[in-house]
């Protein structure tokens, strides 16, 4: 199948995302990520071809939502913080309002034909990956900052991304931004 490899996503202020990336330990075997690619996917779509994906973003644009704030607290790990593959960021409890834009933006890609991923979704901002860590030299890190608060982020708008594959990791750009209503 031609196409592009799509998500959606929620982006952090540039300001909170740079801050994000100086808490990098600097640790061996952790490739800390990118500002610029610091997101919460909220649905990812896979590859989806060019007729599809106009359908998708039809639908992506009628979806009403108003700006919420989202607490960013707490690192962890997938799959656990004793065997660490993703450092992440948490965010807290959620906000209902995250947890319907989620529903809604998985409902319009449905609606668009993409089937939807059945896998339980968790929220989080991917802040690193893990390539053979001794859990030692990471478990202390995320300890330490198991409660980590960042604050209240405003969510003012989501994006659909397409996301290219090279040698030196992914390449993310925004196809389509939908803002809040209000």
């Amino acid at each position: 199948m031609q196409g592009q490899r799509l998500f959606v996503s929620l982006e952090l202020p540039a300001s909170l995302a740079e801050a994000l990336v100086r808490l990098n330990p600097g640790r061996p075997g952790v490739r800390w990520v990118s500002a610029a690619q610091l997101h919460l996917t909220l649905a990812f779509l896979g590859q989806v071809a060019p007729e599809t994906e106009e359908k998708l973003k039809t639908q992506l644009r009628a979806i009403r939502f108003t700006r919420f704030f989202l607490p960013l607290r707490g690192l962890g790990a997938f799959p656990a913080k004793d065997r660490p593959k993703i450092v992440w960021l948490g965010v807290g409890q959620g906000h209902p309002h995250l947890f319907q834009l989620h529903k809604r933006v998985t409902d319009a890609a449905l609606a668009a034909g993409i089937e939807p991923d059945l896998r339980p979704w968790h929220p989080h901002f991917t802040l690193a990956r893990c390539e053979e860590v001794v859990p030692q030299t990471l478990a202390p890190f995320l300890r330490a900052r198991a409660e980590f608060d960042a604050g209240l982020v405003p969510i003012d708008s989501f994006q659909l991304k397409s996301s290219r594959l090279t040698p030196a990791g992914s390449i993310y750009e925004t196809e389509l931004s939908v803002p809040a209503t209000s």
